[in-house]
């Protein structure tokens, strides 16, 4: 039986519905990755026209990406079985969950459209996965 699976997220959460046959499956998957911000102010060297200290707000940028690369690992596990996928979202995410579908060997393929979406509702999400798939 094939399996059908949208895919609509941000970089807060993904909510995922898969279609197979009659049956329909949603679920949710959140990021509980730290949102971006930049720290005030810096400690300045004890020399005159010194580097300021910028390491930590690298830390910060690199802890973030190993958050959502592992979001996006987690997104992949839930949607390996899917024979056809649509992804769809506001920003950058839905083109960074592209590039980590592509490094996978089985699931490049299978990728037959990214669209952008603003905010969606559940029901939303459902209706355009399912509009997307079976007209």
């Amino acid at each position: 039986m094939k399996k059908y699976t949208g895919v609509w997220l941000d970089h807060r959460k993904a909510f995922i519905v898969s279609i197979a046959g009659e049956k329909e499956t949603d679920t949710i998957i959140e990021s509980n990755a730290e949102g971006h911000f930049r720290l005030s102010g810096g400690s300045r060297s004890p020399t005159p026209y010194g580097p300021q200290e910028v390491a930590s707000e690298r830390k910060i940028e690199e802890r973030r990406k190993h958050q959502l690369r592992r979001y996006y690992e987690e997104i992949i596990r839930a949607i390996k079985d899917a024979e056809k996928i649509v992804i769809f979202g506001p920003g950058e995410a839905k083109t960074e969950l592209q590039r980590e579908i592509e490094k996978k060997k089985g699931l490049s393929g299978n990728i037959v459209g990214i669209e952008r979406a603003d905010k969606m509702t559940d029901k939303e999400i459902r209706a355009k996965v399912k509009n997307f798939f079976l007209q």
